[in-house]
């Protein structure tokens, strides 16, 4: 997923970069609308975009009136809080969403995760007998639900948000143990993917020797 964030303030970039990068997105920082532009011309392929109002350069909000808004790609607003009539004006023009300055990074994460899964363009992604509903968070395999724990779900939902790209063991990790509470290491991981590859198929899931896994779409 790649997100590009436009803000000037080298805290806030290094801080959403770091934390970004940790939940397995690739996150490009631009700090004045001038670099930005030069970006889009080269690089339109964006996921989302996270734009400050306050630039070196200009105003973000009009910058989205006279270019972004016209991309079709998701943006979320960071705000002072007396910008009420902008952030108003931005979610009646297009706007996704906003956060007001302070903000905490995991609600910011919050919200890119729901407004990535709500505007994807198709919430089923098949995958050779195998059909994933993002809504219903729903396995089926030939058309027949299959009986995951709700963990081997969360593993499962993963892998098929970074469809085409590499999930590492790292990473998965990290979340097993955000989402469990417990410590888990590489041999359980092993212990957990064999076991859905016997539910799922042995041809789904693709090992990358001493990096992740990945599943591809077809």
């Amino acid at each position: 997923m790649n997100i590009l964030l436009i803000e000037d303030n080298i805290s806030i970039i290094k801080g959403l970069t770091y934390s970004f990068t940790k939940n397995n997105y690739h996150i490009i920082a631009k700090t004045t609308i001038k670099d930005t532009l030069e970006y889009l011309n080269t690089n339109p392929n964006l996921d989302l975009i996270i734009l400050d109002i306050t630039l070196p350069d200009g105003n973000g909000y009009n910058f989205f009136k006279s270019t972004l808004k016209h991309l079709n790609i998701p943006i979320i607003f960071l705000t002072a809080n007396d910008e009420e009539n902008i952030i108003v004006s931005s979610l009646n023009e297009g706007a996704e969403d906003y956060l007001t300055k302070p903000f905490s990074i995991k609600e910011l994460l919050v919200r890119v995760n729901k407004i990535i899964l709500r505007t994807k363009k198709s919430s089923i992604i098949k995958v050779k007998d195998l059909t994933f509903d993002f809504d219903k968070l729903i396995l089926t395999k030939n058309n027949k639900p299959l009986d995951l724990t709700p963990l081997e779900l969360k593993i499962i939902n993963l892998l098929f948000l970074n469809i085409n790209k590499v999930v590492s063991r790292n990473f998965l990790l990290d979340k097993i143990w955000e989402w469990t509470g417990n410590y888990i290491d590489d041999h359980t991981i092993t212990v957990y993917f064999n076991r859905i590859r016997e539910k799922i198929g042995p041809n789904i899931i693709t090992t990358i020797k001493g990096m992740g896994y990945r599943i591809d779409a077809e």
